[in-house]
């Protein structure tokens, strides 16, 4: 199982340097102004040397003017989209770049909900569910995934840390394409820990 690995909510440059050197497949950057990790100053954005990584656009309920001008102005590859997005919002969005649709999940959530958004979403991020939108750093019952049929890729979010690895080998979902990590390896909101990020890296992809 080869998983994608999605390092997100990073705010500094020279942080975001060493990061890239990890090799993930994304980054992301998170462009809320409520979130701990939003991004305030564009040349934190700017394009790292030699970072192959794709960029990923973190938007909650923003206006679809706005996330076009995200996309041209930091050459954002992906959008993703976290907050109560419809199908046909997404359907719009697509239009300009890939798509990313978070869900926070909880023990009522109703995967078949996920239907109309068959065609206009490219991948399903799972997170937990909680007051804010995204890096609380908790679970959810990752048994919880069984329930989703679709055969759209999903990414697992929401609380993976640094001692996940076995119970992410546990997890045989065949739609399961990466992992997003957050909260859980950063000194502080938006600063990542690359000690613990290059183990962890290292670890997951000799799955």
């Amino acid at each position: 199982m080869k998983l994608e690995i999605k390092v997100c909510g990073n705010t500094k440059t020279e942080n975001l340097k060493e990061v890239c050197n990890l090799q993930p497949d994304y980054v992301g950057f998170v462009f809320y102004a409520k979130s701990k990790r939003y991004v305030k100053f564009p040349e934190t954005v700017a394009r790292v040397n030699g970072c192959k990584a794709k960029r990923v656009g973190v938007f909650v309920n923003e206006s679809l003017e706005k996330i076009n001008q995200y996309v041209e102005d930091y050459a954002l590859d992906i959008i993703q989209l976290h907050g109560d997005e419809t199908a046909v919002f997404c359907q719009k969005v697509s239009k300009i770049r890939p798509v990313f649709k978070a869900l926070l999940i909880n023990n009522e959530f109703n995967f078949n909900d996920l239907n109309s958004y068959k065609s206009s979403c490219n991948t399903f991020l799972f997170d937990a569910s909680s007051k804010m939108y995204g890096g609380s750093g908790k679970k959810f019952d990752w048994q919880l995934l069984n329930a989703y049929k679709l055969n759209i890729p999903f990414i697992l979010s929401g609380g993976i840390g640094p001692d996940d690895i076995e119970k992410i080998k546990s997890i045989q979902h065949p739609m399961l394409n990466g992992i997003d990590l957050n909260s859980r390896f950063e000194i502080e909101p938006g600063i990542k820990n690359i000690g613990q990020l290059s183990t962890f890296i290292k670890n997951i992809r000799n799955i």
